[in-house]
């Protein structure tokens, strides 16, 4: 967010941006939805990680309009589905079916319609070679000169027929599950996961994060008592005795290498300082644990866009725990997704969770504090600038904040306390205006604004314990059952 003044399991695998455009010429007419002449698919893999990808695929209609359409292909090495939005689909073995959604049923003669996918891959994800519309085979060869859409075109669904997303399991995760073990369950596998207090998978027994000593600048990494166990904060009380230490690197728990470094000298570059690592002690579960404290001037950045963090329009998900108890107006308390310029680049560039009491476009009730949208160029409390009556602020010791975002029509902010009950709907609907398709561009911020420390220093202050990013775009089952374990974890 542009700044304001303060008064008012392995390495990725890089991500692929392999195209494939397909034409070709049907037969005849055989239904009003039927295409007539011709029609062309551009097939374009977003991101890939190990084991999961991301698509984009955009139909244009050479032929007479359709109203009602179905896609069909194979994919060539196993390839599944997980997760689709802007229509429903069916797969059986390599045979992959998508049907249009209500909203985007018609498609005008040239008119264009997309939709996108989470899918699973093993050992090579290779796009397909053939793809048919309403039956009508498009054929063609890869066109090298052609780029990768970096975003699909926007369809207009009716703010009272959302896309459908995806449901939620059948058989509920085991009560062992942690945060990101219960999004993988439900589908939208997390992509970072970041804590200084405990491990959010119930198998992690990694690194949390890092501090260093100012004796000697030595550092050391602090990781979990146990295997899905809380922070060892004996490790870093024996460590930082008789001295200052600052929390340096936050490490990702996914396996996706998103660690979180802070964005001044020695650290990623930029402006700022880390934060000290001892400004507050809580306890979760019993255990003493230490939170990432920023009193302002601090701030932590990862490039994520070829380490699995959703870019363009592809829809992701985010939760993170923080604290109503240490709060400010300044720009902006923000986790999420963020510039990988670290610019304010424009409308869509960003899609994280902002807490703090800044009220962007006026008009708001109450003093916060608020779970907003920081979706670059203004902090939306809900689909406009307008101020949104369902907002309340959440001014507990420890507060839950979520956000996801399909990425083309309709974005969700919810909160609760940290401590006891279920998540409280702030706003589920439309994107504001000027943000459809989403232009996200696959970085990750924490603490400030996107644009905050190349230049200048952070406005913001807060408290951040952890939270995770998930590509796709989580049911409310899935994200009910986080908040059930963030208010089983203990937090006190």
């Amino acid at each position: 967010m542009r700044q304001k003044p303060l008064h008012h399991r392995r390495p990725a695998i890089a991500a692929v941006a392999a195209t494939i455009v397909l034409v070709g010429a049907a037969v005849s007419q055989t239904s009003a939805a039927a295409a007539a002449t011709g029609c062309q698919v551009t097939y374009s893999v977003s991101s890939q990680w190990q084991g999961g990808f991301g698509a984009n695929v955009t139909v244009t209609n050479l032929g007479d309009a359709v109203n009602g359409w179905r896609l069909t292909w194979s994919f060539a090495a196993g390839q599944t589905i997980t997760q689709l939005w802007n229509g429903s689909h069916t797969q059986t073995g390599a045979q992959v079916t998508v049907t249009n959604a209500a909203y985007n049923a018609a498609i005008p003669t040239n008119g264009s319609t997309s939709f996108g996918f989470n899918g699973a891959w093993n050992g090579s994800n290779p796009a397909p070679t053939s793809f048919a519309l309403n039956g009508t085979t498009c054929t063609g060869a890869v066109d090298p000169t052609t780029p990768p859409p970096t975003t699909p075109p926007p369809t207009t669904p009716p703010p009272t027929t959302p896309p459908p997303t995806t449901p939620p399991p059948t058989t509920p995760p085991p009560s062992t599950s942690l945060p990101c073990d219960i999004y993988t369950a439900g589908g939208t596998p997390c992509v970072a996961a970041h804590s200084t207090t405990r491990a959010l998978y119930a198998a992690y027994n990694g690194s949390l994060y890092q501090v260093r000593r100012s004796s000697d600048n030595t550092t050391r990494n602090i990781g979990a008592l146990t295997a899905g166990g809380r922070a060892n904060a004996a490790s870093q009380d024996s460590f930082c005795a008789n001295t200052t230490c600052v929390i340096t690197v936050i490490y990702d728990q996914s396996g996706r290498g998103n660690n979180l470094g802070y964005q001044g000298a020695g650290g990623i570059g930029g402006a700022v300082q880390p934060a000290v690592a001892t400004r507050e002690s809580l306890t979760v579960g019993g255990d003493r644990v230490y939170s990432l404290y920023i009193p302002g001037n601090s701030s932590y950045w990862r490039d994520g866009h070829l380490t699995g963090i959703p870019t363009g329009a592809a829809p992701e998900g985010m939760y993170m725990v923080t604290s109503g108890t240490h709060v400010n107006s300044g720009c902006c308390f923000d986790y999420g997704n963020s510039e990988t310029t670290r610019r304010a680049d424009g409308r869509g560039t960003m899609d994280a969770i902002y807490f703090g009491t800044s009220c962007w476009f006026g008009g708001c009730s109450g003093s916060g504090p608020w779970v907003q949208a920081d979706l670059e160029w203004g902090l939306y409390p809900g689909g406009s600038s307008s101020w949104n009556p369902n907002q309340r602020a959440f001014t507990s010791k420890f507060v839950t904040a979520t956000l996801k975002n399909n990425g083309t029509s309709r974005f969700a902010i919810k909160g609760s306390n940290a401590q006891s009950g279920n998540l409280y709907t702030l706003w589920d609907g439309a994107l504001p205006s000027g943000y459809s398709p989403m232009r996200k561009q696959g970085a990750i911020i924490l603490g400030s604004g996107g644009d905050c420390c190349i230049d200048n220093s952070n406005q913001s202050v807060g408290t951040f314990y952890e939270g995770a990013m998930v590509a796709g775009y989580p049911s409310d089952a899935t994200e009910n059952a986080v908040q059930a374990n963030i208010t089983a974890a203990g937090y006190r």
